[in-house]
Order: structure tokens, then sequence, then C-alpha cells
């Protein structure tokens, strides 16, 4: 995707194999800063292979990957501050409650005193939080469990948010509260969201990466892969069911 604006998402050759196994292989893209990317794929593509070696969760076969112009191997600590990620099902201490848990992820990224405090406040408003801050977490809704998630993947402000199937498991008010997070979010930081959901896609994303059996088959912007304004025909044609990327990526652009 072109743009004038800084880089903040970079990965370059991306590859992880298990032995015989591969489970992305040569995976490059570049996403510029203040878009809403959708990392879009059916199940077992590849995706969260992906998303852990871009923050730094996966250490890659071959490949390199920088958040914000960092490389994530050899620059972790500082890139890891440009970055906030939710990963799917993101654990949780479930006998604290919400501002504990906070607090604490806070004083470990060595945030404190009155900027603790501002940043603790500025996420609870974020995430609606307000009314379940003195709950234990294992007492509250997955729609909230998620809004804890994302408060912490926000508590030190990244400009970069990497987030895998944030939306799963939540009910459709839940899903339209999330997306309409996600939208506001996306005014101020450049954002990576993996999913299998076309319905997300089309409500919040600029742009697409479609990944299928571990390689990139289509980069661009979500209405240059729609056809006859849905999204379902192309995921169906590029999950190649046994073509190849190259021939599959041909279909979905017929």
């Amino acid at each position: 995707m072109s743009s004038d604006n800084k880089v903040m998402i970079e990965a370059k050759g991306l590859s992880k194999f298990y032995g015989p196994f591969v489970a992305i292989q040569d995976i490059t893209f570049a996403i510029p800063e203040g878009k809403i990317v959708a990392f879009l794929g059916p199940n077992g593509a590849g995706k969260s292979t992906t998303m852990k070696i871009l923050t730094g969760y996966l250490a890659p076969s071959a490949g390199s990957c920088a958040i914000a112009g960092l490389d994530i191997r050899t620059q972790r600590l500082e890139a890891s501050r440009q970055l906030g990620y939710l990963p799917e099902n993101g654990p949780l201490y479930q006998n604290m409650t919400p501002l504990e848990l906070l607090k604490f992820f806070g004083e470990v990224r060595g945030i404190e005193g009155d900027a603790l405090q501002n940043r603790l406040d500025a996420v609870v408003e974020q995430c609606s939080l307000d009314l379940v801050l003195e709950k234990p977490i294992d007492k509250l809704s997955r729609g909230y469990k998620q809004r804890v998630g994302l408060a912490q993947a926000l508590l030190h402000d990244p400009a970069v948010l990497i987030m895998d199937e944030p939306t799963a498991g939540l009910d459709p008010n839940q899903i339209r509260e999330f997306r309409k997070n996600i939208k506001e979010l996306g005014k101020s930081k450049t954002i990576l969201i993996s999913t299998h959901i076309l319905q997300e896609v089309e409500a919040i994303a600029d742009y697409v990466l479609f990944v299928d059996n571990g390689k990139l088959v289509f980069e661009g912007k979500t209405d240059e892969l729609k056809k006859n304004g849905s999204l379902e025909e192309p995921f169906y044609k590029l999950t190649n069911f046994g073509k190849t990327p190259a021939i599959a990526k041909k279909e979905a652009a017929a």
C-alpha cells in the first residue's frame, strides 16, 4: 500500500517452519502510519503466527520485521514501547480487579505517580470500564474482559496496536461497541487486526492483507477486494482449495 507516511508495521520475507511444516512463507508488507488494516484469512492460514512474530513472541525462521522503524529482534524493548498487543483470548489475572491489573501493568512498564493516574483515567474512559473497575475479572462478561485486555494494551499509549481476533466470542452489541472503539483509536494509531470475519473487515478496515496457506495472496484497499459489493466471493476464491496461490489470486480478480 502506497503512502508518504512513515511505515509503522513492516514485514520482510517472514517465514516460520516447524520441521517440514510451513506455517508462513515469505510474508512481506508495509503498513503506513494512521491506517487500520485487516489481516484476513481462513482459520489456520498463518495469521496468528505472523502476529506473534511481529510482536516478538515468536522468532521467525527467516526474514525480519519492525515496529515504528525498530527491528523487533535487535531493538525489542524500544519496539515494545511503541506497540500494544491484544492476543486472541489474551490472559488476564482473574483474581484481580481491572483497576488492580491496570496499575500492576503500568508499574511493570515504569509508569508512576501522576503519569500512571492520567493513563488509567484515559484508558478507563476509552474502554468504558468505570462500572466494573472494582469487580473481580473472573466475574466479568466476555465483552468486559476484552475491554480490560484492550485497556492494558493501550495503557502506555502506543503508536501501534496489533489485535488477534479481537471480537471472537462477543455478542452483536459487544462487537458493535468494540468496532466503534477501534474506529476512534484509528484516528491516532496504526492498527493491524487479524480476523476471518468479513463483516469486521467491511466495518473498520481501510486496507486488507489476505493470507492463505501461509502466503500473502492479496494486498490492497478493502474496496479493491470486493466483488459486486461483497467480500464473500473473493474470500472463497482466494482460499484456494488446492489451487496454487497465483491461480487463486488470478481467479479472485476475474
